[in-house]
């Protein structure tokens, strides 16, 4: 089945750059494929057509069955929480921790505090980083701050992985781990695209590789390498680097064991525009419940404040019941003494 389908899709920008010309191409559910290409050919374009950053000035961009370029504005929201995207500078919030920025994440989606909790130091396992939970952006390594990248992608278990020079800014070891990371991910059923310049990446890999040329789809082809021609150079798969088999061997497995099982993909055969309808909806509930206990709190306050407002104006009427008995009590007193006078 497929995932995602570009028919004949160009896109032109206001600026009278076509980043675009006729590109077709489709990704089946559970597919890793490499977007290569020099600067400009159009990667981040695809990227961003993908999410309803932008849309096609010609053509169709289907994903999960639905038109995403006839979706209705309310619903762009909801259709990027269940894409899971990667940056080439992690994008983290520095004012929070490793497991504030995951947690962001489902906070967004209105996942509950409970799940909140069993979840994000699930995924931080995963990732390798369950002992930096507590720790800040600013004082982890590169390759700690992607994997948190890929922590928080993954965390609402997304069908779907954008991933943007996700080791542009990383030395080759990290580079390494972060993609056998994606790699297993990818296992679990989770279709991951990865725009690249990382040659040595894409020929280790061996997955399928789309090259764009200004604008232009030049090659789609399964098990390939970044050029046509193969390396002479005998490469070894990622996985079989001892450095990853080490660094991966006992927590992180296990770790991935339970959230093999906590999040298997399964085959939902409602459409996407339906899904997003049954979300909007969802959150639309949320926030009609949160709006009414805000009601209720505003009511009872107002309330709070009648009673306040009348208890000061009993107390007014008391003492000026008072003081009118009072100044009645001396004025007979005068009147008495007048007449004995």
């Amino acid at each position: 089945m497929n995932m995602i389908e570009f028919v004949d899709v160009d896109k032109i920008y206001p600026n009278g750059t076509r980043a675009l010309h006729n590109v077709s191409f489709s990704v089946e559910s559970g597919e890793f494929v490499f977007v290569i290409g020099e600067s400009g050919a159009g990667k981040s374009t695809i990227v961003k057509l993908l999410t309803c950053e932008e849309h096609p000035s010609h053509g169709s961009v289907i994903l999960g069955g639905q038109d995403v370029s006839e979706l209705p504005d309310k619903y762009v929201p909801f259709l990027r929480r269940k894409i899971g995207m990667i940056f080439q500078d992690f994008r983290l919030i520095s004012s929070r921790t490793v497991a504030e920025n995951v947690a962001y994440a489902m906070e967004v989606t209105g996942a509950s505090p409970k799940e909140i909790m069993r979840r994000v130091p699930l995924v931080l396992s995963v990732v390798g980083l369950k002992n930096k939970a507590d720790v800040y952006p600013a004082q982890l390594s590169g390759g700690e701050g992607q994997r948190v990248g890929i922590a928080r992608a993954l965390v609402n278990n997304p069908r779907l992985i954008l991933a943007d020079e996700p080791t542009g800014n990383l030395d080759p070891v990290n580079g390494e781990a972060i993609m056998a990371l994606l790699e297993r991910i990818n296992r679990n059923g989770t279709t991951i695209i990865a725009c690249t310049h990382d040659q040595n990446l894409v020929n280790k890999m061996q997955k399928r590789v789309l090259q764009l040329e200004k604008g232009t789809v030049t090659r789609d082809e399964y098990c390939g390498n970044y050029y046509c021609v193969s390396t002479e150079k005998e490469l070894s798969p990622i996985e079989d680097k001892t450095e990853f088999a080490q660094d991966f061997e006992a927590d992180e497995a296990e770790a991935f064991a339970e959230f093999n099982e906590s999040t298997k993909q399964t085959t939902d055969r409602t459409s996407l525009l339906d899904n997003l309808v049954q979300d909007s909806e969802s959150r639309r509930t949320r926030y009609s419940s949160l709006n009414r206990t805000e009601e209720m709190k505003e009511i009872l306050k107002k309330i709070d404040e009648r009673v306040k407002q009348r208890e000061a104006m009993r107390r007014q009427e008391e003492m000026l019941s008072y003081h009118e008995a009072r100044d009645g009590s001396e004025e007979n007193t005068i009147e008495s003494g007048e007449f004995f006078e």
